[in-house]
């Protein structure tokens, strides 16, 4: 694996080891809202863990077992409406656990990945406008990360909890 795609990996990461810290707070803290009316931090962590779920079982696990992609244009509106009612109904303790489990695995199988799979274009047979680029998703990922992640990190320090 080249160096470029390692740093990503490793940035790519950063999002497990700001979930396990998470791991202790309070479930007052997991309910709470950064502002009001935007989303709790359950929420925002149930968003991202299912974004990596529908990820690796649409693309990444597909790749690393030489499987067709199955990934589709989803309706974001409606997906995280989902994600924000999975949060409420589930325990921070399985947020967490599988946002980190997600996470892990798309890091691994990548990590598996021959150089051709890796910089391969994946294109979806039923759309062919619909390509997945491996380093492009990373990219993509890592920005939506820092999208969540700083918030939260300024919210919680604001609260003394980091």
């Amino acid at each position: 694996m080249n160096k470029e795609t390692e740093q990503l990996l490793l940035a790519f990461e950063e999002w497990t080891l700001f979930v396990k810290t998470l791991s202790r707070l309070e479930e007052k803290t997991w309910n709470s809202s950064l502002e009001k009316g935007k989303w709790t931090i359950k929420s925002i962590v149930s968003h991202m863990m299912l974004w990596d779920r529908y990820f690796y079982k649409e693309a990444i696990e597909k790749i690393a077992l030489n499987q067709q992609i199955t990934l589709k244009h989803l309706d974001f509106d409606e997906f995280n409406r989902k994600a924000v009612e999975y949060g409420s109904r589930t325990e921070p303790s399985e947020i967490v656990d599988k946002a980190i489990t997600y996470r892990h695995k798309i890091m691994n199988d990548i990590r598996g990945l021959s150089e051709e799979q890796l910089y391969q274009r994946y294109v979806d047979p039923e759309n062919k406008d619909n390509v997945f680029y491996i380093p492009q998703y990373l990219k993509d990922f890592i920005w939506h990360d820092q999208h969540h992640m700083e918030p939260l990190k300024q919210y919680l320090a604001g609260e003394g909890l980091l």
